[in-house]
């Protein structure tokens, strides 16, 4: 299986809408409306486009993922950080590799564009092995209740997290 990955482009978006709404609609833990938000996001102020990329497959997109600018504040200082939101790939295809290699290829990229850090909330089975940590173990806290248990971040250089914490803060297109 020869997956390709490359950045998003606009003939894309259809394709990529389609896709999250497919990935995200048995899911529990979802509002079903990841498709809605990565199309705020594109628009917004918090888009990278180099950290929104599709995996194909035989010229078919099978998976989507996107990292966009967030901070971390605390009453002395801001941080900037990325949110990995959303990782998706077409229900046939998931559990062969595809999310994470859109994951590591993700990071690397966050990585030579300067970012340090990728902060998400997710399922605390998965996204350990990718080396994510708890925020609580910075002191780094989400700005909504939910289980510290699915609230992660990694950093992307060494000891990139030295010195911060804060709360997180969402580009508001999260909240839309």
């Amino acid at each position: 299986m020869e997956v390709t990955l490359r950045q998003e482009n606009k003939n894309d978006f259809e394709s990529v809408f389609q896709l999250i709404e497919k990935a995200f609609e048995k899911e529990e833990y979802s509002d079903h409306k990841e498709q809605f938000l990565v199309e705020r996001l594109r628009k917004s102020e918090a888009f990278i486009p180099e950290l929104s990329i599709v995996a194909e497959l035989d010229g078919k997109i099978v998976g989507h993922i996107l990292f966009s600018k967030l901070q971390i504040k605390n009453e002395y200082q801001t941080f900037p950080s990325l949110a990995l939101a959303p990782v998706s790939v077409l229900p046939e295809f998931q559990g062969k590799g595809i999310g994470s290699k859109l994951i590591l290829h993700g990071h690397e990229i966050a990585k030579s564009l300067g970012y340090n850090s990728v902060i998400l909330l997710g399922h605390q089975d998965y996204y350990p092995r990718f080396g994510y940590e708890l925020c609580e173990k910075y002191n780094i806290k989400m700005p909504f209740d939910v289980p510290a248990e699915n609230c992660m971040i990694i950093e992307l250089t060494e000891n990139a997290l030295s010195g911060i914490s804060g709360e997180v803060v969402y580009p508001s297109e999260f909240f839309e």
